[in-house]
């Protein structure tokens, strides 16, 4: 199955000890479309951040990558002078509990890590 090795292969390449070996689920994702954006943010940072999230707690998590409150979004893309065309993620998580939300902004699991922040290209933007 294809999307059993892709995420076998986000797995490998995230390399960080406590993410978790299944990928979590936004459960807002169906009624919406935010998640469908087909650009990514500029990179924020090259390793995810752990946050803990609350149960039916709806959040904004940051694609643009300018909010100054990452990995939540805090507005910043509203500014028209900055002429940001990306949204934020809403999302909600099944369970309270800590979770590792995506800082490079090129997850595929929208808001959460994937592990693509271990790509070459990743690592080299952010020094």
């Amino acid at each position: 199955c294809s999307l059993f090795r892709e995420q076998y292969d986000a797995i490998l390449l995230c390399n960080v000890a406590t993410v978790p070996r299944t990928f979590q689920k936004n459960v807002l994702e169906p009624n919406q479309t935010s998640h469908l954006q087909p650009e990514n943010g500029v990179i924020f940072d090259k390793k995810p951040f752990k946050i803990h999230l609350e149960q039916d707690k709806v959040y904004s998590w940051c694609l643009c990558g300018k909010s100054k409150n990452q990995p939540i979004c805090d507005g910043t893309h509203k500014n028209e002078f900055l002429k940001i065309k990306l949204r934020p993620i809403r999302f909600k998580v099944e369970k309270t509990g800590d979770y590792w939300l995506c800082n490079c902004k090129h997850t595929k699991h929208r808001p959460f890590c994937d592990g693509t922040h271990k790509q070459k290209h990743i690592q080299e933007a952010v020094k």
